[in-house]
């Protein structure tokens, strides 16, 4: 796993260290120091820790124009035990909601397990971006049905091209619009 970086190609455009209004302005990293880990698997030393003990994440991009994000995770996501929600909710979310952001593009291959709680944090979250939404790209099949079998799906959309979609050659604003696109089509 400490091989498995943060995609890194849209350095050029966005960094979230350097962005004021991230969570994870003024972040420093080192590129020879392991200090992140999974159980006993170290983790990349560009990945983010939000609180959790067994997932991590990049701010990918922000655009506070278009009011969207693209964030990686990589990890195991478990409410059950470390309320992972939670702390993704009130240490990253809630600062992004802050600045505007209303549409969050969740990139999940590299989550390799999901195990549920309660289903409350998503609801607040849906429930705070009014107009936005929350979608769940390339997560593996077992953790989609784990998120369906919680009732997650009503508040992350999961399913047909984002299930599969080729993100990395394109720029931020194309995959952005490709899955704007697609959920739209979903509401009409």
């Amino acid at each position: 796993m400490h091989e498995i970086e943060p995609y890194y190609r849209w350095r050029d455009d966005y960094v979230a260290a350097e962005d004021e209004q991230s969570p994870f302005y003024g972040a420093e990293y080192s590129e020879f120091e392991f200090d992140k880990q999974i159980y006993n698997f170290l983790l990349h030393p560009q990945w983010d820790s939000f609180g959790s003990n067994t997932l991590y994440l990049k701010v990918l991009f922000a655009d506070y124009d278009h009011n969207f994000s693209i964030i990686e995770f990589i990890g195991e996501w478990n409410d059950a035990i470390n309320n992972d929600i939670m702390l993704l909710k009130r240490e990253v979310v809630e600062v992004m909601l802050a600045a505007g952001i209303n549409k969050f593009i969740l990139i999940g291959e590299n989550i390799l397990n999901f195990h549920a709680s309660d289903d409350c944090y998503y609801e607040e979250w849906f429930q705070e971006i009014e107009d936005g939404w929350i979608a769940g790209i390339n997560f593996r099949h077992h953790v989609i049905e784990e998120f369906k079998n919680a009732n997650i799906d009503y508040y992350i959309n999961f399913g047909g091209l984002l299930d599969d979609m080729s993100w990395r050659n394109h720029k931020p604003i194309q995959v952005f619009r490709a899955i704007e696109e697609q959920l739209t089509k979903r509401l009409h």
